[in-house]
Parts: C-alpha cells; sequence; structure tokens
C-alpha cells in the first residue's frame, strides 16, 4: 500500500501567548494520486514530559489535581486528575521529569524508567509527550508540592492505591490521556 506525501510550504504565525498558534499550508499527494493544497492551525508550545511515582512497597502512586483551560473549554468543570507533567523548557526529558514531581509533588524520585514518548493530540498540536514511571517511598516526600507560586500553579498533590486510581480511567474520574497510558503500563507491569 503507497502512502501519500506531504509537505509543509508556509507556516504563518496567527497569535503568540503561552502557545503559539500558527496557520500552514500542505502541498499533499493523496494515496489515491490526487494533488491538493491542505490548511491547517497547530498549536505549539514545546515538548513535555510526565511521570508516575509508585511506591511498590505500599502499592501507592502520587498524582495531582489541577483546573484545565483545555477541558474547561469543551465545558466539563476543568478539574483534571493526572500525572505529573510540564514542559522540558531547557531540560532533557528525564530532568524535566524529575524536577516536575519536586516542585508538583514535592518528592525525589528513584529509578526513573523511559517508556515511550507521544503525541496527545497530533492532528493540531505539536507536543510530544516522554512518559516516565519511577519508584519513590514515604521519606522521598521532602515537601508539600503543589508547583511553583511564580508560574501561579495551584496543584493539589493525590496519593492513592495504585488500584483505586486505575479505577478512576473506567470511571470517568481520570480523563487524561498520559495518565492513562501511565497507569495501564502500571498494572500490566509493576509489581506492587
Amino acid at each position: 500500500m503507497s502512502i501519500g506525501t506531504y509537505k509543509i510550504t508556509t507556516r504563518n504565525l496567527m497569535a503568540k501567548g503561552w502557545s503559539s498558534l500558527w496557520q500552514i499550508k500542505v502541498d499533499a499527494r493523496l494515496r489515491n494520486g490526487t494533488q491538493v493544497e491542505l490548511d491547517r492551525e497547530v498549536a505549539d508550545h514545546g515538548h513535555g514530559a510526565a511521570i508516575l511515582p509508585i511506591d511498590k512497597q505500599r502499592g501507592m502512586v502520587l498524582l495531582v489535581r489541577q483546573w484545565r483551560a483545555g477541558a474547561a473549554f469543551t465545558g466539563h468543570q476543568g478539574w483534571l486528575i493526572e500525572a505529573c507533567a510540564g514542559l522540558l523548557d531547557a531540560d532533557d526529558p528525564v530532568g524535566c521529569a524529575r524536577r516536575e514531581a519536586f516542585e508538583e509533588l514535592g518528592t525525589n524520585v528513584h529509578n526513573i524508567k523511559h517508556l515511550c514518548d507521544c503525541f496527545s493530540s497530533p492532528g493540531a498540536v505539536s507536543e510530544k509527550i516522554s512518559l516516565f514511571i519511577a519508584d519513590y517511598h514515604v521519606g522521598d516526600r521532602v515537601n508539600p508540592g503543589g508547583g511553583l507560586d511564580a508560574e501561579h500553579e495551584d496543584i493539589e498533590v493525590i496519593e492513592m492505591p495504585l488500584q483505586d486510581a486505575y479505577g478512576l480511567i473506567a470511571s470517568g474520574g481520570i480523563m487524561d490521556a498520559k495518565t492513562i497510558i501511565l497507569l495501564q503500563h502500571a498494572i500490566l507491569n509493576v509489581h506492587v
């Protein structure tokens, strides 16, 4: 089976804020041989990393609850339970995951393991997220977490049994894609 060919020919910045919104034009030859020009918009704010700390001895995980504009924009109440995550900024993905665990969860993590990289919504968002799991223990909780005041983060730290967190997927209590992937991996592969 043949695949089409696609080439971005123009990029025009439409808006710049926390994210940049770009309008692009694409020359495309579809699989059936038809040549077309496509107009698309892409939101770009850089790449990120997410981490799920697991206390294997107690069977617990650390998550966060925070308000998310994208979810609220759709009519959802906006508060989501998620894996700790953030933008890479100047860090590599492992450094970002470690930094975010400390800032958001108040926790030092150990034995960080990379699971995969994924695009959460590649039709319109450029962000690639690197997903990690790590170990933590009770003594690794060194501050209350909650994020950085300078970034106006309003983050609640949630420690719960892995099984309970996984159960929230089916009930709609966890709707964030990166978190669902991490919890499914943990249920299938981590012995708690």
